[in-house]
């Protein structure tokens, strides 16, 4: 959506900027009633939500590996629930935060139905936990049993992505990044998601940084 993300609260005069807070409501006096004071509107569809797997972390000794799965996919869950791309008129990188959640989320779901889990599977889950800090194992590490959790985390993750940038394309059209972008359509789930990968430091980096001759 396209909005004056600087607001000017009418009641008490309070100025914020809903990029910073994701909230409509004034911080001030909690009045929802307030203007634009930007001069013109700018795509927006990041979020303010943050991912926190530390108290996960912390209770990997005392729940079962189940019951923590569920709370972690759960928590990436509410994370990426309405993620953007597109802050304050600016395109971002498909970040590994997001990737990492996405992964999380998808395993952890798996885990948490599964009667038991192995032990390949226990590690694999456990160095997920690092999510929030954007660290995912490397492909290697992914037992067999859940490759197809990891592969449908990465198609929704680039159809999340492509979704966005599509949009902002519409907005700053440009044919290099088109077809790029059209490259990460074909093959299976991990070539898109390795091209995608590999793509988006080429596009990203110049879209990001306004340097679209550079494509």
């Amino acid at each position: 959506m396209k909005i004056r993300g600087r607001r000017e609260c009418k009641e008490c005069g309070t100025r914020w900027s809903y990029y910073d807070t994701g909230e409509a409501a004034c911080p001030s006096c909690g009045s929802l009633y307030s203007v634009g004071v930007d001069d013109e509107r700018s795509l927006h569809t990041a979020t303010s939500s943050t991912l926190d797997l530390a108290p996960v972390r912390g209770d990997v000794d005392n729940k079962p590996v189940r019951r923590l799965a569920s709370t972690a996919a759960e928590r990436c869950r509410e994370f990426t629930r309405g993620y953007g791309f597109i802050d304050a008129g600016e395109l971002q990188p498909l970040d590994d935060t997001y990737l990492a959640a996405m992964e999380l989320r998808s395993v952890g779901s798996e885990l948490g139905r599964r009667l038991k889990v192995s032990d390949d599977e226990e590690l694999y889950f456990t160095e997920l936990l690092r999510a929030d800090e954007g660290s995912r194992p490397p492909p290697e590490s992914v037992p067999e049993s859940l490759q197809a959790s990891r592969g449908l985390a990465y198609a929704n993750a680039i159809r999340e992505y492509r979704s966005d940038l599509r949009t902002y394309l519409d907005e700053h059209p440009d044919r290099p990044a088109e077809r790029v972008l059209g490259r990460s359509r074909g093959g299976g789930v991990e070539t898109r998601a390795a091209t995608l990968r590999r793509d988006r430091r080429y596009f990203c980096g110049s879209l990001v940084t306004g340097h679209h001759g550079t494509l």
